[in-house]
């Protein structure tokens, strides 16, 4: 059975790739992933607040003009640098070590550095550029319109500034998601990446502070996703890429039958090794055999909404056919 396909005009070997995640900021383990059977990786992601982290940590975390006056500037700058260079010569690594695509992963808050970083990006090798662009609507100051026009003005730059293909990787926090995405797609990406796995919060009831929950997916997490490329993925101009929630290799198949263009997996690798690749794309191949598919695009996108479909209405039948049969 022929696993290859296509993302982001990339020749993959197998539609199941690693998320960004901290196993995808170790050469070693890249080189295990792809002896596994990943089709590519996406670089754990690059901050700008890790950098502004380092800037000050590094100073001493102490009031700039006060202590370096006119050269704090310079001495920022490169300070940054340098810890940028320590993630660029791991690029440059991964890409002289491994034949799969290497994408590079960045999260920025200023218009600036979003072009800087992804320019840099591409100058150390990288395949594409996934962009971590994942807003949370906290701000009562801020509107659907505000948000949405901070994606339109980095994506329109990024794709004037880079040449590598660009996917968008987004939250599910959209006042109109459908109408978001397609918008998305319009501008020029080369895909979207459905979703990004938000730090939830927690609360210790004993210190009275606050604390991050767990950072993995759990399976649930995915019918969210699954819905959401079924509902989308005939009505984008771009790939999808499926993420969160992706434990098994029927998770793998409903996200291709659905209409992904790859399928992201992170936290099944963290809780059972990398070597779960490999138990993945078996698990592909044998229920390829026994549909009878030689290849992806032979079945992929099958079950997706069609363009023309009421999903609303869709999605409603099913509502009311599950309750007739329990009732």
């Amino acid at each position: 059975m022929d696993t290859k396909t296509k993302y982001l005009g990339l020749e993959l070997k197998s539609p199941i790739i690693v998320g960004s995640c901290g196993l995808t900021a170790d050469v070693d383990k890249m080189v295990q992933m792809e002896k596994a059977g990943a089709g590519a990786v996406v670089l754990k992601s690059v901050f700008e607040e890790q950098i502004i982290y380092d800037i000050k940590r590094n100073t001493h975390m102490v009031a700039p003009t006060d202590t370096y006056g006119d050269s704090y500037e310079y001495i920022a700058m490169h300070v940054a640098d340098d810890s940028l260079e320590k993630h660029f010569n791991m690029i440059r690594e991964a890409k002289s070590k491994l034949s799969i695509p290497v994408i590079g992963s960045i999260n920025c808050f200023s218009y600036e550095t979003w072009l800087n970083y992804a320019k840099r990006f591409e100058e150390s090798g990288c395949d594409a550029l996934e962009l971590n662009m994942a807003i949370l609507p906290y701000e009562t100051s801020l509107s659907a319109n505000d948000i949405e026009r901070t994606y339109t003005q980095i994506i329109n730059a990024l794709r004037k500034s880079v040449s590598i293909p660009i996917s968008v990787k987004v939250g599910s926090y959209f006042t109109d998601m459908a109408k978001s995405l397609q918008q998305i797609s319009w501008m020029g990406t080369d895909g979207v990446t459905l979703f990004n796995k938000s730090v939830q919060v927690d609360i210790d009831i004993e210190s009275e502070t606050l604390k991050n929950a767990s950072y993995l997916s759990v399976h649930e997490d995915m019918y969210n996703t699954l819905r959401w490329v079924a509902l989308m993925s005939k009505k984008m101009r771009c790939d999808l890429s499926a993420s969160t929630g992706v434990y098994t290799a029927d998770d793998v198949v409903k996200m291709l039958l659905a209409g992904a263009s790859s399928v992201q997996v992170v936290s099944c690798l963290y809780k059972n090794g990398i070597d779960t690749l490999k138990e993945l794309n078996d698990g592909l191949q044998a229920w390829m055999q026994k549909k009878g598919y030689e290849n992806i695009a032979a079945f992929r996108g099958k079950l997706a909404v069609q363009p023309a479909d009421k999903a609303s209405i869709a999605m409603r039948t099913q509502f009311m056919k599950y309750f007739a049969e329990i009732s």
